[in-house]
């Protein structure tokens, strides 16, 4: 059986764009276009978990609009988990949706050498693309008058 593993995944949107970012040494085909996402530590709500991995994945702070909902996704047979995500809504002062910028993790949690990956701001009308499920809640967010 395999294991649940809380994650957390950021929405941010500024002026009908989405945060996104694409790896810098890994196909396309591997990696896809995603979101800033990763673990909820211990003790940690989903919101601070957000704000936390924003910070550690582009480099940019963030504050929380809210949360979403909740989704489960089966990575199996990549790894034997099922991620249970929490999506949260965030927003950026002083964004620029027509910057691009690098971020990366010389420490990667999953062990191995350093990786690096490009930020960007996607329009919401092309997020239809995000890799490995992360576009399940956008709807949800847009229905709800949440974003632009």
């Amino acid at each position: 059986m395999a294991r649940e593993v809380q994650k957390v995944v950021c929405y941010v949107v500024e002026e009908g764009h989405l945060l996104v970012f694409t790896h810098d040494a890994v196909p396309m085909t591997e990696a896809g276009v995603q979101v800033p996402a990763g673990s909820i530590e211990p003790g940690e709500t989903p919101e601070e978990a957000a704000v936390r991995e924003l910070f550690e994945e582009t480099g940019r702070r963030g504050r929380m609009a809210r949360g979403i909902g909740t989704q489960y996704y089966d990575l199996r047979p990549t790894r034997d988990e099922i991620a249970v995500r929490h999506y949260v809504h965030l927003s950026m002062d002083e964004a620029d949706v027509t910057e691009r910028w690098a971020a990366g993790e010389t420490d990667p949690s999953h062990g191995g050498a350093s990786v690096t990956w490009t930020c960007w701001w996607m329009p919401l009308v092309d997020a239809h693309v995000l890799a490995a499920g992360f576009g399940g809640l956008l709807g949800t967010m847009l229905e709800e008058g949440t974003a632009p």
